[in-house]
Protein backbone atom coordinates (compact mmCIF):
# COMPACT_ATOMS: atom_id res chain seq x y z
CA UNK A 1 0.00 0.00 0.00
CA UNK A 2 0.93 3.69 -0.52
CA UNK A 3 1.22 5.83 2.46
CA UNK A 4 2.13 9.93 2.32
CA UNK A 5 4.04 10.70 4.84
CA UNK A 6 4.81 14.42 6.13
CA UNK A 7 7.87 14.61 8.24
CA UNK A 8 8.26 17.14 10.68
CA UNK A 9 5.39 18.98 8.88
CA UNK A 10 6.96 19.15 5.58
CA UNK A 11 6.00 19.02 1.95
CA UNK A 12 5.85 15.06 2.37
CA UNK A 13 7.21 12.29 0.44
CA UNK A 14 5.38 8.52 -0.76
CA UNK A 15 6.24 5.61 1.05
CA UNK A 16 5.42 1.61 -0.48
CA UNK A 17 4.59 -0.59 2.64
CA UNK A 18 3.29 -4.46 2.70
CA UNK A 19 -0.97 -4.40 2.91
CA UNK A 20 -0.10 -5.62 5.93
CA UNK A 21 2.42 -3.53 7.48
CA UNK A 22 2.84 -2.15 11.25
CA UNK A 23 3.44 0.71 12.41
CA UNK A 24 6.74 -0.20 13.81
CA UNK A 25 7.61 -0.79 10.14
CA UNK A 26 6.43 2.71 8.70
CA UNK A 27 8.64 4.33 11.33
CA UNK A 28 11.50 2.16 10.29
CA UNK A 29 11.22 3.34 6.76
CA UNK A 30 10.72 6.65 7.37
CA UNK A 31 13.98 6.49 9.93
CA UNK A 32 15.68 5.46 6.97
CA UNK A 33 14.79 7.86 5.03
CA UNK A 34 15.17 10.43 7.66
CA UNK A 35 18.11 8.98 8.89
CA UNK A 36 16.64 9.13 12.93
CA UNK A 37 15.96 6.02 15.00
CA UNK A 38 12.70 4.54 14.47
CA UNK A 39 12.07 4.62 18.69
CA UNK A 40 12.25 8.26 18.45
CA UNK A 41 9.11 8.56 15.77
CA UNK A 42 5.58 9.30 17.10
CA UNK A 43 3.04 8.71 14.06
CA UNK A 44 0.02 10.88 14.04
CA UNK A 45 -3.10 10.34 12.24
CA UNK A 46 -6.57 11.42 12.75
CA UNK A 47 -5.86 12.85 15.66
CA UNK A 48 -4.31 9.82 17.49
CA UNK A 49 -1.04 8.48 18.20
CA UNK A 50 -0.75 5.68 16.20
CA UNK A 51 1.41 2.25 18.63
CA UNK A 52 3.74 0.72 17.02
CA UNK A 53 2.29 -2.95 17.36
CA UNK A 54 -1.16 -1.73 15.66
CA UNK A 55 -1.30 -2.77 11.71
CA UNK A 56 -1.72 0.32 9.56
CA UNK A 57 -5.14 -1.61 8.12
CA UNK A 58 -5.95 -1.85 12.02
CA UNK A 59 -5.38 1.95 12.36
CA UNK A 60 -8.35 2.53 9.94
CA UNK A 61 -5.59 3.91 7.37
CA UNK A 62 -6.47 3.73 4.25
CA UNK A 63 -4.54 3.87 1.12
CA UNK A 64 -3.19 6.73 0.21
CA UNK A 65 -3.57 8.28 3.45
CA UNK A 66 -1.26 11.30 4.33
CA UNK A 67 -0.10 10.40 8.19
CA UNK A 68 2.33 13.01 10.10
CA UNK A 69 5.48 11.22 11.61
CA UNK A 70 7.16 13.84 14.37
CA UNK A 71 10.49 13.53 15.96
CA UNK A 72 9.55 15.73 19.18
CA UNK A 73 11.71 17.60 21.47
CA UNK A 74 12.06 15.36 24.39
CA UNK A 75 9.76 17.79 27.19
CA UNK A 76 7.10 17.48 24.06
CA UNK A 77 7.28 14.14 24.50
CA UNK A 78 7.08 13.61 27.92
CA UNK A 79 4.36 15.91 27.96
CA UNK A 80 2.52 14.18 24.84
CA UNK A 81 2.63 10.38 27.42
CA UNK A 82 1.14 12.66 29.61
CA UNK A 83 -1.89 13.40 27.63
CA UNK A 84 -1.99 9.74 26.38
CA UNK A 85 -2.23 8.44 29.27
CA UNK A 86 -5.05 10.47 30.41
CA UNK A 87 -6.89 10.60 27.22
CA UNK A 88 -10.39 9.36 27.38
CA UNK A 89 -11.43 6.76 24.55
CA UNK A 90 -9.98 7.67 21.56
CA UNK A 91 -7.89 4.69 21.00
CA UNK A 92 -10.97 2.15 20.55
CA UNK A 93 -12.86 4.83 18.51
CA UNK A 94 -10.96 6.64 15.69
CA UNK A 95 -11.93 9.51 14.03
CA UNK A 96 -13.36 7.19 10.96
CA UNK A 97 -15.40 4.95 12.53
CA UNK A 98 -16.71 7.55 15.24
CA UNK A 99 -20.95 8.62 14.89
CA UNK A 100 -22.03 11.48 15.86
CA UNK A 101 -25.65 10.38 14.29
CA UNK A 102 -27.55 9.81 17.42
CA UNK A 103 -26.80 14.02 18.21
CA UNK A 104 -28.90 14.87 15.11
CA UNK A 105 -30.85 11.93 15.45
CA UNK A 106 -32.14 11.98 19.01
CA UNK A 107 -34.68 8.64 19.97
CA UNK A 108 -38.13 9.49 20.88
CA UNK A 109 -38.57 6.85 23.10
CA UNK A 110 -36.73 6.75 26.51
CA UNK A 111 -34.02 3.66 26.47
CA UNK A 112 -34.31 3.34 22.62
CA UNK A 113 -30.36 3.28 22.18
CA UNK A 114 -29.50 1.09 25.18
CA UNK A 115 -32.32 -1.55 23.80
CA UNK A 116 -30.71 -1.12 20.22
CA UNK A 117 -27.26 -0.68 21.16
CA UNK A 118 -25.73 -4.13 20.30
CA UNK A 119 -27.38 -3.90 17.25
CA UNK A 120 -26.88 -0.54 15.94
CA UNK A 121 -23.01 -0.30 16.60
CA UNK A 122 -22.66 -3.60 14.89
CA UNK A 123 -24.33 -2.39 11.82
CA UNK A 124 -23.08 0.96 11.63
CA UNK A 125 -19.46 -0.10 11.52
CA UNK A 126 -20.26 -1.32 7.75
CA UNK A 127 -21.18 2.21 6.94
CA UNK A 128 -20.21 5.83 6.38
CA UNK A 129 -20.25 7.32 9.17
CA UNK A 130 -20.19 11.13 7.83
CA UNK A 131 -21.32 12.59 4.68
CA UNK A 132 -20.34 15.45 2.23
CA UNK A 133 -20.75 17.09 -1.11
CA UNK A 134 -17.54 16.83 -2.74
CA UNK A 135 -17.26 20.25 -4.91
CA UNK A 136 -13.87 19.91 -6.74
CA UNK A 137 -13.68 16.09 -8.26
CA UNK A 138 -17.19 14.15 -7.47
CA UNK A 139 -19.60 17.47 -7.41
CA UNK A 140 -21.95 15.01 -5.72
CA UNK A 141 -22.83 13.82 -2.36
CA UNK A 142 -20.25 11.17 -1.00
CA UNK A 143 -18.76 9.58 2.06
CA UNK A 144 -16.98 11.93 4.26
CA UNK A 145 -13.88 10.96 6.36
CA UNK A 146 -13.59 13.35 9.14
CA UNK A 147 -10.03 15.21 10.19
CA UNK A 148 -8.35 17.12 13.00
CA UNK A 149 -5.31 19.40 12.97
CA UNK A 150 -3.90 22.16 15.27
CA UNK A 151 -5.73 25.52 14.46
CA UNK A 152 -2.73 26.98 15.28
CA UNK A 153 0.12 25.69 12.51
CA UNK A 154 -2.88 24.16 10.46
CA UNK A 155 -1.03 20.67 10.57
CA UNK A 156 -2.37 17.22 11.28
CA UNK A 157 0.04 16.97 14.12
CA UNK A 158 -1.97 17.47 17.21
CA UNK A 159 -3.36 14.63 19.53
CA UNK A 160 -6.69 14.98 20.89
CA UNK A 161 -7.28 14.61 24.72
CA UNK A 162 -10.50 13.17 23.97
CA UNK A 163 -12.43 12.23 20.51
CA UNK A 164 -15.87 14.23 19.56
CA UNK A 165 -19.19 12.57 21.48
CA UNK A 166 -21.40 14.55 18.62
CA UNK A 167 -21.92 17.14 16.11
CA UNK A 168 -21.34 20.28 18.11
CA UNK A 169 -17.94 19.25 19.04
CA UNK A 170 -17.04 18.87 15.06
CA UNK A 171 -19.07 22.13 14.15
CA UNK A 172 -18.41 24.62 17.14
CA UNK A 173 -15.25 25.91 17.09
CA UNK A 174 -12.56 25.46 20.79
CA UNK A 175 -14.42 22.69 21.97
CA UNK A 176 -12.13 20.13 22.08
CA UNK A 177 -7.75 20.62 22.92
CA UNK A 178 -4.89 18.57 22.57
CA UNK A 179 -1.19 18.62 22.13
CA UNK A 180 0.52 19.88 19.04
CA UNK A 181 3.76 18.32 18.07
CA UNK A 182 4.69 20.55 15.68
CA UNK A 183 7.94 22.45 15.88
CA UNK A 184 8.03 25.49 17.41
CA UNK A 185 4.08 25.02 17.46
CA UNK A 186 2.38 25.20 21.06
CA UNK A 187 -0.81 24.83 19.94
CA UNK A 188 -3.64 23.08 22.31
CA UNK A 189 -6.57 23.58 20.08
CA UNK A 190 -8.30 21.03 17.97
CA UNK A 191 -9.64 21.83 14.38
CA UNK A 192 -11.88 19.51 12.54
CA UNK A 193 -12.66 19.45 9.04
CA UNK A 194 -14.31 16.54 6.48
CA UNK A 195 -12.81 15.27 3.25
CA UNK A 196 -14.27 13.79 0.68
CA UNK A 197 -13.86 9.54 1.60
CA UNK A 198 -14.28 8.55 -2.83
CA UNK A 199 -10.57 9.79 -3.69
CA UNK A 200 -7.04 10.66 -2.46
CA UNK A 201 -7.66 14.63 -1.48
CA UNK A 202 -4.88 17.48 -0.35
CA UNK A 203 -4.95 19.23 2.40
CA UNK A 204 -7.14 22.31 0.58
CA UNK A 205 -9.31 20.08 -0.20
CA UNK A 206 -12.23 20.43 2.29
CA UNK A 207 -15.87 19.64 2.38
CA UNK A 208 -18.69 20.78 4.32
CA UNK A 209 -21.07 18.29 6.48
CA UNK A 210 -24.31 17.06 5.73
CA UNK A 211 -25.44 16.11 8.95
CA UNK A 212 -28.77 14.81 8.39
CA UNK A 213 -27.62 12.24 6.05
CA UNK A 214 -26.96 9.39 7.01
CA UNK A 215 -26.50 5.77 6.70
CA UNK A 216 -29.75 3.94 6.64
CA UNK A 217 -28.48 0.82 9.19
CA UNK A 218 -32.52 0.78 10.58
CA UNK A 219 -33.98 0.05 7.12
CA UNK A 220 -36.43 2.89 6.91
CA UNK A 221 -38.98 3.14 4.03
CA UNK A 222 -38.70 6.28 2.03
CA UNK A 223 -41.56 8.68 2.94
CA UNK A 224 -42.50 9.33 -0.82
CA UNK A 225 -41.06 5.92 -3.05
CA UNK A 226 -41.30 3.87 -0.20
CA UNK A 227 -38.16 1.83 -1.17
CA UNK A 228 -35.41 0.77 1.67
CA UNK A 229 -32.38 2.71 0.73
CA UNK A 230 -29.00 4.12 2.09
CA UNK A 231 -28.11 6.41 2.33
CA UNK A 232 -31.39 8.80 3.39
CA UNK A 233 -31.83 12.15 4.68
CA UNK A 234 -33.40 12.72 8.23
CA UNK A 235 -35.96 15.68 9.16
CA UNK A 236 -35.49 17.38 11.98
CA UNK A 237 -39.17 17.31 12.22
CA UNK A 238 -40.46 15.19 15.66
CA UNK A 239 -41.36 12.14 13.76
CA UNK A 240 -37.71 12.15 11.75
CA UNK A 241 -39.10 11.55 8.26
CA UNK A 242 -36.96 9.60 6.22
CA UNK A 243 -36.35 10.28 2.25
CA UNK A 244 -34.35 9.15 0.23
CA UNK A 245 -31.73 11.30 -1.55
CA UNK A 246 -33.49 11.06 -5.22
CA UNK A 247 -36.54 11.53 -3.59
CA UNK A 248 -34.77 14.54 -1.63
CA UNK A 249 -34.02 15.60 -5.08
CA UNK A 250 -37.05 15.71 -6.72
CA UNK A 251 -38.76 17.10 -3.40
CA UNK A 252 -36.01 20.14 -3.86
CA UNK A 253 -36.30 20.11 -7.89
CA UNK A 254 -40.21 20.37 -7.43
CA UNK A 255 -40.53 23.36 -4.63
CA UNK A 256 -37.55 25.21 -6.68
CA UNK A 257 -39.65 25.46 -9.82
CA UNK A 258 -42.89 26.76 -7.83
CA UNK A 259 -40.64 29.19 -5.81
CA UNK A 260 -42.00 27.43 -2.63
CA UNK A 261 -38.65 27.54 -0.59
CA UNK A 262 -39.01 29.49 2.96
CA UNK A 263 -36.87 32.55 3.83
CA UNK A 264 -35.71 32.56 7.06
CA UNK A 265 -33.82 35.08 8.75
CA UNK A 266 -31.08 32.97 10.36
CA UNK A 267 -30.95 29.98 8.06
CA UNK A 268 -31.46 31.30 5.18
CA UNK A 269 -33.35 30.17 2.08
CA UNK A 270 -34.43 26.33 2.90
CA UNK A 271 -37.43 23.37 2.92
CA UNK A 272 -39.15 21.68 5.16
CA UNK A 273 -39.67 17.78 6.07
CA UNK A 274 -41.23 16.71 2.64
CA UNK A 275 -44.52 16.01 4.75
CA UNK A 276 -44.49 19.50 5.72
CA UNK A 277 -43.73 19.16 9.55
CA UNK A 278 -43.78 22.27 11.72
CA UNK A 279 -40.11 23.48 12.89
CA UNK A 280 -38.34 21.13 10.25
CA UNK A 281 -36.68 23.56 8.45
CA UNK A 282 -33.41 22.19 6.85
CA UNK A 283 -30.41 24.45 9.09
CA UNK A 284 -27.35 23.72 6.72
CA UNK A 285 -28.67 24.93 3.30
CA UNK A 286 -25.41 23.38 1.50
CA UNK A 287 -27.90 19.77 1.45
CA UNK A 288 -29.25 21.70 -1.33
CA UNK A 289 -26.44 20.47 -3.27
CA UNK A 290 -28.45 17.36 -4.19
CA UNK A 291 -29.92 19.81 -6.77
CA UNK A 292 -27.45 20.25 -9.07
CA UNK A 293 -24.97 22.55 -10.42
CA UNK A 294 -27.51 24.28 -12.74
CA UNK A 295 -30.19 23.63 -10.04
CA UNK A 296 -28.35 24.92 -7.49
CA UNK A 297 -26.93 28.04 -9.33
CA UNK A 298 -30.63 28.92 -9.67
CA UNK A 299 -31.72 28.58 -5.84
CA UNK A 300 -29.01 30.76 -5.03
CA UNK A 301 -30.35 33.16 -7.56
CA UNK A 302 -34.11 32.96 -5.92
CA UNK A 303 -32.38 32.98 -2.54
CA UNK A 304 -30.98 36.25 -3.44
CA UNK A 305 -34.02 37.40 -4.80
CA UNK A 306 -36.26 36.62 -1.92
CA UNK A 307 -33.45 38.44 0.74
CA UNK A 308 -34.18 41.54 -1.11
CA UNK A 309 -37.69 41.20 -1.32
CA UNK A 310 -37.59 40.28 2.38
CA UNK A 311 -35.53 43.58 3.02
CA UNK A 312 -37.96 45.39 1.77
CA UNK A 313 -36.53 46.06 -2.03
CA UNK A 314 -37.67 45.37 -5.06
CA UNK A 315 -36.92 43.30 -8.48
CA UNK A 316 -36.36 45.31 -11.57
CA UNK A 317 -39.50 43.99 -13.66
CA UNK A 318 -37.86 44.99 -17.10
CA UNK A 319 -37.54 41.79 -19.55
CA UNK A 320 -34.29 39.51 -18.99
CA UNK A 321 -33.01 41.98 -16.24
CA UNK A 322 -34.49 41.11 -12.41
CA UNK A 323 -31.67 43.29 -10.92
CA UNK A 324 -32.35 43.54 -7.06
CA UNK A 325 -32.91 47.01 -5.76
CA UNK A 326 -33.27 48.87 -2.61
CA UNK A 327 -35.30 52.25 -2.59
CA UNK A 328 -35.79 54.70 -0.30
CA UNK A 329 -38.85 53.86 1.63
CA UNK A 330 -41.98 56.02 0.40
CA UNK A 331 -40.65 56.10 -3.23
CA UNK A 332 -42.91 55.23 -6.12
CA UNK A 333 -40.58 56.04 -8.83
CA UNK A 334 -37.90 53.36 -9.20
CA UNK A 335 -35.06 53.61 -11.93
CA UNK A 336 -33.21 50.92 -12.49
CA UNK A 337 -29.20 51.88 -14.08
CA UNK A 338 -26.75 49.82 -14.78
CA UNK A 339 -24.13 49.35 -12.02
CA UNK A 340 -20.76 47.11 -11.97
CA UNK A 341 -22.32 44.98 -14.72
CA UNK A 342 -25.73 44.62 -12.45
CA UNK A 343 -29.13 46.18 -13.78
CA UNK A 344 -30.23 47.07 -17.30
CA UNK A 345 -28.71 49.14 -19.40
CA UNK A 346 -32.47 50.57 -20.66
CA UNK A 347 -32.32 52.53 -17.55
CA UNK A 348 -36.12 51.03 -17.49
CA UNK A 349 -38.64 53.20 -14.90
CA UNK A 350 -41.51 51.89 -12.91
CA UNK A 351 -43.53 52.42 -10.84
CA UNK A 352 -42.52 50.41 -7.35
CA UNK A 353 -46.54 49.77 -6.44
CA UNK A 354 -47.89 47.96 -9.93
CA UNK A 355 -44.16 47.36 -11.54
CA UNK A 356 -45.45 48.88 -14.78
CA UNK A 357 -43.61 51.59 -16.57
CA UNK A 358 -44.05 54.40 -14.24
CA UNK A 359 -47.13 57.16 -14.41
CA UNK A 360 -48.64 59.72 -12.37
CA UNK A 361 -51.69 58.97 -10.00
CA UNK A 362 -53.20 55.59 -8.97
CA UNK A 363 -52.14 52.08 -10.67
CA UNK A 364 -54.73 50.67 -13.00
CA UNK A 365 -53.37 47.64 -12.19
CA UNK A 366 -51.74 46.31 -9.14
CA UNK A 367 -49.50 42.77 -8.51
CA UNK A 368 -51.70 40.48 -6.23
CA UNK A 369 -50.61 40.45 -2.59
CA UNK A 370 -47.81 38.03 -1.40
CA UNK A 371 -49.19 35.85 0.71
CA UNK A 372 -48.43 32.31 1.95
CA UNK A 373 -49.02 30.12 -0.39
CA UNK A 374 -49.83 26.43 0.17
CA UNK A 375 -47.79 23.89 -0.75
CA UNK A 376 -48.12 22.10 -3.84
CA UNK A 377 -47.05 19.80 -6.48
CA UNK A 378 -45.62 17.77 -4.01
CA UNK A 379 -47.73 14.82 -1.94
CA UNK A 380 -46.42 12.92 0.51
CA UNK A 381 -49.09 9.71 0.89
CA UNK A 382 -50.58 9.48 4.81
CA UNK A 383 -49.31 5.95 5.25
CA UNK A 384 -46.05 6.37 3.62
CA UNK A 385 -45.12 8.93 6.52
CA UNK A 386 -46.49 6.60 9.33
CA UNK A 387 -43.98 4.02 7.72
CA UNK A 388 -40.51 6.60 7.31
CA UNK A 389 -40.13 7.54 10.48
CA UNK A 390 -36.62 6.94 11.46
CA UNK A 391 -37.67 5.65 15.23
CA UNK A 392 -40.48 3.48 14.03
CA UNK A 393 -38.45 0.35 12.89
CA UNK A 394 -36.35 0.55 16.62
CA UNK A 395 -40.21 1.08 18.24
CA UNK A 396 -40.83 -2.46 16.43
CA UNK A 397 -37.90 -4.14 17.42
CA UNK A 398 -38.72 -3.04 20.69
CA UNK A 399 -42.52 -4.52 20.79
CA UNK A 400 -41.13 -7.65 19.31
CA UNK A 401 -38.06 -8.46 20.65
CA UNK A 402 -37.56 -6.13 24.04
CA UNK A 403 -39.82 -5.76 27.74
CA UNK A 404 -39.39 -3.05 30.20
CA UNK A 405 -37.55 -3.59 33.00
CA UNK A 406 -39.93 -3.96 36.07
CA UNK A 407 -37.73 -1.51 38.40
CA UNK A 408 -36.53 1.34 36.11
CA UNK A 409 -38.96 0.52 32.38
CA UNK A 410 -36.20 0.98 30.31
CA UNK A 411 -36.47 -1.93 27.19
CA UNK A 412 -34.30 -4.55 27.92
CA UNK A 413 -33.76 -6.19 25.12
CA UNK A 414 -33.79 -10.40 24.52
CA UNK A 415 -31.72 -12.31 21.96
CA UNK A 416 -31.41 -15.97 22.91
CA UNK A 417 -30.47 -17.36 26.44
CA UNK A 418 -32.16 -17.92 29.88
CA UNK A 419 -35.03 -15.78 31.01
CA UNK A 420 -33.17 -14.94 33.77
CA UNK A 421 -32.93 -11.42 33.06
CA UNK A 422 -30.14 -8.38 34.29
CA UNK A 423 -31.33 -4.65 33.34
CA UNK A 424 -27.92 -3.05 31.20
CA UNK A 425 -28.49 0.48 32.76
CA UNK A 426 -25.88 0.97 35.29
CA UNK A 427 -27.14 2.99 38.09
CA UNK A 428 -30.56 -0.08 37.86
CA UNK A 429 -28.83 -3.81 37.89
CA UNK A 430 -32.19 -5.07 38.60
CA UNK A 431 -32.74 -9.12 37.82
CA UNK A 432 -35.88 -10.11 36.77
CA UNK A 433 -37.47 -12.84 35.27
CA UNK A 434 -38.39 -12.49 31.46
CA UNK A 435 -41.63 -14.30 31.53
CA UNK A 436 -42.85 -13.39 35.33
CA UNK A 437 -41.99 -10.34 34.48
CA UNK A 438 -41.09 -9.87 38.65
CA UNK A 439 -37.58 -10.03 40.55
CA UNK A 440 -35.69 -13.07 40.00
CA UNK A 441 -36.23 -15.97 42.65
CA UNK A 442 -36.19 -19.77 42.96
CA UNK A 443 -39.70 -20.63 41.29
CA UNK A 444 -38.33 -18.65 38.35
CA UNK A 445 -34.79 -20.75 38.27
CA UNK A 446 -36.46 -24.17 39.19
CA UNK A 447 -39.83 -23.84 36.25
CA UNK A 448 -38.68 -21.88 33.57
CA UNK A 449 -35.05 -20.59 33.63
CA UNK A 450 -34.66 -21.74 29.70
CA UNK A 451 -38.12 -21.48 29.45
Amino acid sequence: MIVFVRFNSSQGFALELEAGASVAELKEAVGREQGVQPEQLRVIFAGRELHSDCTLQGCDLPERSTVHVVLPPVESARALDVVLQNRLGLAGDSLTRVDLSASRLPTSSEGLAAALETNTETESRSHSSFYIFCKTVCRAIQPGKLRVRCQTCKQGTLTLSRGPSCWDDVLVPDRIHGLCQARGCDGRVAEFYLKCGAHPTCDSDTSVALDLITANIRGVPCIACTDVTSPVLVSQCPERHVICLDCFHTYCVTRLQERQFVHDPEIGYSLPCAAGCANSLIKEVHHFRALGEEQYERYQRYAAEECVLQMGGVLCPAPGCGAGLLPENGLRRIQCESNAGLGCGMRFVFCRECKESFHEGECQTRSPPETGAALQGYVVDEEAALRARWDQASRQAIDETTRPCPKCRVPVEKNGGCMHMVCPRSACRFQWCWLCRVEWNHDCMGNHWFG
